[in-house]
């Protein structure tokens, strides 16, 4: 569906849509303190926001090819920028709610455009990797600039129009609507794997929830508890998205040389011990070295992550509802985050937060493991015209096993001579199809 000629437009689209996510705390923070709302109510519109962006994802996952990536796009991008624009230039509690939830269901197509034109990519956790690193840049910037702007409510939401409108330009390099795509439409084939993209995404809900219900109240841990500056707190956080860009590009030279179930399995339980001991910090060197490892560690398991829902289907559409479910998980979590902090306190969060991460390794890790010979994996042999190879075996039924393994090189051709006579015209052909070419006569 895309060529590969527009992986920049994909990045600088995937960008727009999850900047609002990264820089939940600020926006839930700014809306605390710059209008009469409680953390509570603060923390659910946060929520209100990033549920509008994952219902965008269920509703079109499986309507990009329909209505044409372009337009989609745009009207995504359009979406932001109204929505955001809105709730950043009004102090109406109103009126910041519609604009937020508009903002987010923008953001939500945008994300899901994005997601469906990786899947299709040859190397998707290359291009993936690449989204988190550009918005992991932006989002730092906003942090270290934003507390030096004055304390306006709509900063952060300001940011996100901004970028919204950058992004507009670079949709011109995204296909629109043509007879393949009408072609598409009519060839509605069902969910491949349905059991594992099933699991993946009840999985990942869980995950993002437990990430996202501390990220909600961390400016929160850092001002109260750590007792620091919002001008601290800012530097801490992008430090922590600094990081990020070191992991992130970590993940991309990796590529699957650690395959995908290592950097799953064993990096959840690393951000749970990091959770755990951000929720409990009390001064800056704690605060400090609990947000700069978890945020070091979040974005390499989440390209890895993924990078294995766009392997189960090279139409995009797990990876659109996989990506829609942790968004589910990421609306509740300001909510849930700002709940057990007010009934248990910020270590006793913490603690929670990290026993359910822990809770959903085991089976994130036994899809990793699963499908770890499923199609778009980065060295898969492609056929002349551009289709993957291992797509066209995987859609055929051909066994995992039998699919071409990343970082293997292609096999050479080797020409196999036939000297046997032709065949009669009254021999009876094989009526299971075509012979492979190459394939010698009977008797021969």
């Amino acid at each position: 569906m895309f060529a590969r000629t527009t992986p920049w437009s994909l990045v600088a689209l995937f960008t727009a849509g999850y900047l609002a996510p990264y820089l939940l705390p600020t926006t839930v923070g700014r809306l605390d303190s710059g209008l009469p709302l409680s953390a509570t109510q603060a923390g659910a519109i946060g929520s209100a926001l990033l549920l509008s962006s994952a219902a965008a994802g269920f509703l079109l996952a499986s309507r990009v090819e329909r209505i044409g990536a372009r337009t989609l796009a745009r009207a995504g991008l359009a979406l932001a920028f109204v929505g955001y624009g809105t709730a950043a230039l009004t102090a109406s509690v109103p009126a910041v709610v519609a604009g937020a939830l508009l903002g987010g269901f923008g953001s939500g197509t945008a994300t899901t455009v994005a997601a469906t034109g990786i899947a299709a990519q040859p190397d998707p956790h290359r291009t993936t990797t690449l989204g988190l690193l550009s918005v992991s840049a932006l989002a730092g910037t906003v942090y270290l600039t934003v507390p030096h702007l004055g304390p306006a409510h709509g900063l952060p939401l300001a940011a996100i129009a901004l970028t919204a409108a950058a992004v507009w330009p670079l949709t011109s390099r995204l296909p629109v609507r043509t007879a393949a795509t009408r072609q598409a439409r009519r060839n509605q084939d069902p969910l491949p794997h349905l059991r594992a993209g099933l699991v993946l995404a009840v999985a990942m809900l869980f995950w993002s929830l437990a990430q996202n219900s501390l990220w909600g109240v961390s400016g929160r841990i850092g001002l109260t508890q750590a007792h620091l500056t919002e001008a601290t707190v800012g530097v801490v956080f992008a430090a922590a998205l600094g990081a990020g860009l070191l992991g992130v590009i970590g993940a991309g030279a990796l590529g699957p040389r650690l395959g995908r179930a290592l950097p799953v399995g064993a990096g959840t339980v690393l951000i749970a011990g990091c959770i755990a001991l951000s929720a409990s910090a009390t001064d800056l060197p704690n605060f400090a070295a609990g947000e700069i490892a978890w945020n070091t560690l979040y974005p390499i398991v989440l390209s890895y992550v993924i990078g294995l829902a766009a392997s189960l289907d090279p139409r995009g559409r797990w990876a659109v509802l996989v990506g829609s479910a942790s968004s589910l998980g990421t609306a509740a979590g300001p909510l849930i985050g700002s709940l057990l902090a007010a009934e248990a306190g910020f270590p006793a969060m913490g603690a929670l937060l990290a026993l359910g991460l822990l809770a959903v390794t085991l089976p994130m890790t036994a899809v990793a493991l699963h499908t770890g010979g499923r199609p778009l994996l980065t060295g898969a042999v492609r056929r002349r015209g551009g289709t993957p190879a291992a797509v066209v075996a995987a859609s055929t039924g051909t066994p995992a096993d039998a699919l071409p393994q990343a970082g293997l090189s292609e096999q050479p051709v080797v020409e196999i001579p036939i000297d046997a006579p032709a065949v009669p015209a009254r021999q009876s052909y094989d009526t299971a199809g075509p012979r492979q070419a190459g394939t010698a006569a009977p008797g021969s």
